[in-house]
């Protein structure tokens, strides 16, 4: 089947069988389909949309591009999450060894930054020696001796999607429902799981921007996993505002180690990583439902365990073996460190957080093409929260870390464009609904 073929019948709005499908996949794979053809395909389903089936069949042929993991000699059920993207959101970093401190096994594969959110991948990153891309016997290993392993794809997992993932970043194609369907749950898929929640987020600094888009969404994320036999559900959280108070790379990684070790910890942030640990336990059965499972959760951060076992991961997977002792030390600081005031005093009544996850980006954090370098140090930190009074004599609207004093200076002239302050506040419960297999 010629490529230029399946392209045209897609942007002609018809329906590619699962052959097709899995023909263009394939060629994805071994190169024979160019990066061109991909964007191409990638825009067509931008603009007209996979059906339920197709979008089974992508998915599946996504995952059939490289190995296929199998955990039946670890003796723990195993689960993982997937968030659809923010900023702020280093729930991970928490929520892997929580759920390991639980007694799950917990093979995390996460991504680098797309648009204007922050990548797991590109975090970790952050912290010395830290392998985040491993081969599989030494995955393996980590989460058999310490329960979870936090790392990016390798190379023969889910290879098709890493290869659509690094296109759609710089084509305009992220927000494609069907396209982060199938590259969520190929790589969910491909990590032999058996049990998965959703974070998927809307509001201004997530992909879907209403509430009905990520409802949307979702139910596709759920009934396509449900359908590939992975026991999925799915969660809407808000993403009206960062959900830590630090958006950044190396400044999210020592905020998760604050939130681990009890020194800080930003109570959205809180309420989102206990409520998706819970629904996890409950689905790996582990807990009697989610309200038990959140409970367990909160011993696992309360007891120490989660540090621990966060701090073990990171040491077996090359990382210092102190990190979590001395994570300041380690962790890569900027030259400029600033107050960001804002110009009138008033209360946050509102916050454009794409915007904030944009400045990151223009500070360094993340990327304009594919093969830009990123920043570890840069960011901000301190972000106020909706409710929060500011001013030019109060709190901050954020700390800005730059690599240099102009690009300080355009970050504070983005950050208090970001933010809207008044008397009136639109607040959002950060757990909008819970989603289940339509």
């Amino acid at each position: 089947m010629l490529a230029q073929e399946i392209i045209r019948k897609k942007r002609d709005g018809g329906r590619l069988t699962g052959g097709e499908i899995a023909n263009f996949i394939e060629g994805l794979t071994t190169g024979s389909v160019t990066e061109g053809q991909a964007a191409a395909l990638a825009m067509a389903v931008f603009f007209r949309g996979l059906s339920i089936d197709e979008r089974v069949a992508l998915t599946l042929a996504m995952r059939d591009s490289g190995t296929v993991l199998d955990w039946s000699a670890i003796d723990r059920p195993v689960l993982d999450k997937h968030s659809t993207g923010g900023v702020g959101d280093n729930v991970s970093l928490m929520l892997a060894p929580a759920l390991a401190a639980c007694g799950a096994a917990v093979p995390m594969i996460s991504g680098r930054g797309l648009g204007h959110t922050g990548g797991t991948l590109d975090k970790l990153d952050s912290i010395p020696g830290y392998t985040s891309q491993p081969d599989n016997t030494l995955f393996r290993k980590v989460v058999a001796e310490i329960g979870c392993a936090i790392i990016g794809q390798t190379a023969d997992l889910a290879p098709a999607d890493k290869r659509l993932y690094a296109i759609r970043d710089v084509t305009g194609t992220v927000e494609s429902l069907d396209l982060i369907t199938a590259s969520i749950l190929s790589k969910k898929l491909a990590a032999g799981l058996q049990g998965l929640v959703l974070d998927v987020k809307w509001g201004s600094g997530a992909f879907m921007g209403s509430l009905e888009e990520a409802e949307a969404l979702a139910q596709s994320l759920v009934d396509v996993a449900n359908g590939a036999g992975l026991k999925t559900t799915a969660l809407l959280t808000d993403m009206n505002e960062p959900l830590a108070s630090a958006a950044g790379n190396a400044v999210e990684v020592h905020n998760a180690v604050d939130f681990l070790t009890g020194r800080h910890i930003d109570n959205r942030l809180f309420d989102v990583t206990l409520a998706l640990g819970g629904e996890l336990l409950a689905t790996g059965g582990l807990a009697e439902d989610a309200t038990d499972g959140a409970t367990r959760m909160r011993k696992a951060f309360d007891s120490g365990r989660a540090a621990e076992l966060f701090g073990q991961m990171v040491a077996a997977l090359g990382g210092p073996k102190d990190f979590m002792e001395k994570a300041e030390a380690y962790l890569p600081a900027a030259p400029v460190i600033r107050e960001i005031h804002a110009e009138g005093a008033g209360l946050v009544a509102a916050i454009d957080t794409r915007a904030i996850g944009i400045a990151v980006i223009e500070l360094g954090g993340g990327r304009h093409t594919a093969q830009d370098e990123i920043d570890p140090r840069v960011g901000f930190t301190q972000l106020a929260g909706i409710g929060m009074a500011v001013g030019p004599d109060d709190e901050p609207l954020a700390v800005v870390h730059a690599a240099d004093e102009d690009a300080a200076d355009r970050a504070a002239q983005a950050v208090r464009a970001a933010y809207t302050i008044g008397a009136e506040i639109a607040d959002h419960d950060v757990i909008a609904r819970r989603i289940a297999p339509g």
